[in-house]
């Protein structure tokens, strides 16, 4: 693996066309990495991909002039996460793992059996970060303000598949599905501790383009079956066919 360090940034990548780093980023890379005038960093934004740059100390600034773009931007599957937010530490984890999974999208969900009715759209998003830095990731998942289940169903795009995690002894196998979700964008619902509300459960029932699916005879934590879900949808119909990348050291 290479020890070059890799951050993200807002502004453009353009050859030798320097920039400074915010304050956080600056601090990072000069006392917390000890970089050196001179030192190479790669830096992405989700726009220009990938680039070789030079630091250039000045002071407490770290300044980066772009030299090489090492890759062309890209994009992964279009796939959008609705989740129904639950405590702290299990949604950063859902967040994090979204991230490195390749969701596109990600939209916190509220309904009625959600535990946690606050959700920090800003913690989300420096979490998504930093899963992309660590993770060879050339974008960030867009991230939504929070919402209740009615209004998201009354937003989405009814030509796009809504993939419901159902405990329903009658939902599909992710694998029965793969002919409805291949080469398209698609949505992957999981819904809080105790599950939908038999309501909740009878409205996703009622519409054409919700899937409904199964994970397997156990009931599952929020987080595991998010993971479980984005990882059966990777390996059906993603993009687990690609290589992976690696940096030279």
């Amino acid at each position: 693996m290479s020890h070059i360090a890799r951050i993200y940034v807002t502004d453009a990548l353009n050859k030798n066309e320097d920039f400074a780093l915010p304050d956080a980023q600056s601090k990072y890379l000069i006392r917390v990495m000890r970089l050196v005038d001179g030192a190479i960093v790669r830096a992405f934004n989700g726009r220009d991909g990938e680039w070789q740059c030079v630091l250039r100390v000045n002071g407490k600034i770290a300044v980066l002039e772009p030299q090489d773009q090492t890759r062309p931007q890209s994009a992964g599957p279009d796939l959008t996460l609705l989740f129904a937010p639950i405590k702290k530490a299990r949604t950063d984890f859902i967040v994090e793992k979204a991230t490195e999974l390749g969701v596109r999208h990600i939209r916190p969900v509220l309904t009625e059996y959600t535990q946690s009715q606050r959700v920090r759209t800003d913690r989300m998003r420096l979490l998504t970060i930093e899963a992309a830095e660590q993770t060879e990731r050339m974008d960030l998942p867009e991230i939504y303000e929070a919402e209740t289940l009615p209004k998201m169903l009354a937003k989405w795009d009814q030509n796009t598949p809504l993939i419901y995690c159902d405990e329903g002894a009658d939902a599909a196998p992710m694998r029965e599905l793969q002919s409805q979700l291949s080469d398209r964008p698609a949505g992957l619902l999981i819904g809080p501790e105790g599950g939908f509300s038999p309501r909740e459960r009878e409205i996703l029932r009622s519409l054409d383009y919700v899937l409904p699916i199964t994970l397997g005879p156990r009931i599952l934590r929020a987080e595991t079956a998010v993971v479980s879900a984005l990882t059966l949808w990777q390996s059906q119909v993603g993009d687990w066919q690609k290589a992976p990348y690696l940096p030279q050291t």
